[in-house]
């Protein structure tokens, strides 16, 4: 790319979210983006719906967090290593594209739709997650060839808005539809999105594969990564926070129980109650086009978190379909002030050739901890009952708040504003 066309794309930068949006190759990013996290999400409920349906066991919904955790823990190392040597454009494309071939699956073993379908739908679910593992660190890795640093929060917002946005219309159409068409059709037209989501990519120029003054392999490529967010407490303080408050105080894995069992509001309701959480964060989204959090990041950061908990005990003990929504909103909400603040704090931190390996350990932390947190809840829901393993789940998340704040007061104090203009463009 031309010196001309770079700083063309710094002016565009700097005059805020809608001026990135001005950009043909940003847009076709971003609507690539969004259009794959409407598909996974929908995938992602459709997929546990179906489970909860055949089985009517608690327990099967944290199996199926397991087998996703799996890739999330392990694979997802690997694909941050391969992004930072490898075209990242072109990784987007062939890990996408896979997900059209799991779609087929999930059509093909759901027309038996019995007790056999389950292993096969786990299978499926653990292929999808292998994917995610090279998708997503390449992702967070191009984003940072496409736009300069000092716009990393303006980008970060829509990104995030994009994200919340298809996480309300992805569960929601999704519920609604599978009561309508069933799993077959809902698996088909998440295929057909994934088909849009990856042939986007093609619309914009691949960049260069960074370039690296070490010829390190594979496992001394992640240890370094590792070890460079391990030596970083604002990157590690603030994926550490996530990780345990998501673990312990998230409750969206068992949400077909409640939808079932306490609200009696079924596949529509369950729908709805997974948008919900989407809703209230792409609110702030919205706001925070306007008002990015920036001066005083960090305290924000902690104060959302505190406010999820303290919304996640009021949906435990909450028997009314009405609060409990409204409960999930306001989770949400705090949710997408995290999500802002984190994905500022993964750009701003992390140096190009490194940004893959960066992203891959922040999903270790952030993706697994909602595949290990369903994991959980479903062990927990069944030792110890649904509403009682939430309530208490989110008691704890208001702890690690608390140790954070204490233990990591640069992550506390973290000025976003300061940070983006002490960073080279």
């Amino acid at each position: 790319m031309s010196t001309a066309v770079y700083d063309a794309r710094h002016h565009v930068a700097r005059g805020g979210s809608s001026s990135l949006l001005a950009d043909a190759e940003y847009r076709n990013f971003w609507l690539s983006s969004s259009a794959w996290v409407f598909a996974s999400r929908a995938l992602a409920i459709v997929v546990g719906f179906q489970l909860y349906a055949l089985t009517k066991n608690p327990l099967m919904l944290g199996w199926l967090g397991l087998v996703e955790a799996i890739p999330a823990l392990s694979l997802v190392l690997y694909g941050g290593h391969y992004a930072d040597r490898h075209d990242r454009r072109f990784t987007i494309i062939w890990s996408r594209g896979s997900m059209i071939l799991v779609s087929v699956g999930l059509v093909a073993v759901s027309m038996g739709n019995d007790a056999t379908t389950v292993p096969l739908l786990l299978v499926l679910s653990f292929l999808a997650a292998c994917a995610r593992a090279f998708a997503d660190p390449a992702q967070a890795a191009f984003e940072g060839q496409i736009v300069p640093r000092y716009a990393a929060v303006n980008s970060g917002v829509l990104l995030g808005g994009g994200y919340q946005a298809m996480c309300i219309a992805g569960p929601a159409v999704a519920g609604i539809s599978y009561d309508f068409v069933g799993p077959i059709g809902v698996y088909t037209a998440i295929a057909v999105i994934f088909v849009y989501s990856t042939v986007a990519n093609f619309l914009i120029a691949p960049r260069p594969v960074p370039n690296s003054d070490k010829e390190l392999n594979a496992f001394q490529s992640i240890r370094e990564g590792v070890a460079y967010v391990l030596s970083n407490q604002i990157l590690i303080g603030s994926m550490a926070l996530d990780l345990f408050a998501v673990l312990f105080g998230g409750a969206i894995a068992l949400l077909p129980i409640f939808a079932t069992d306490i609200l009696k509001v079924g596949a529509t309701g369950f729908g709805l109650l997974n948008a919900a959480p989407a809703i209230g964060a792409f609110t702030i989204m919205f706001v925070s086009m306007k008002y990015p959090p920036k001066r005083y990041a960090g305290r924000l950061l902690h104060i959302a978190i505190a406010g999820f908990g303290c919304a996640m005990i009021a949906f435990a003990l909450s028997e009314s379909f009405i609060l409990s929504f409204a409960m999930l909103v306001v989770a949400g909400m705090c949710d997408g002030i995290s999500v802002v603040v984190r994905r500022a704090i993964t750009r701003l931190f992390a140096p190009n050739a490194m940004r893959g390996r960066v992203a891959a350990v922040s999903t270790v932390f952030i993706g697994s901890s909602n595949e290990l947190g369903a994991f959980e809840s479903g062990v927990a829901a069944t030792l110890l009952g649904t509403v009682r393993s939430v309530w208490i789940g989110a008691l704890l998340t208001l702890v690690v708040v608390a140790f954070t704040a204490a233990k990591v007061p640069k992550l506390l104090n973290l000025d976003l504003e300061k940070a983006a203009a002490e960073c080279d463009t």
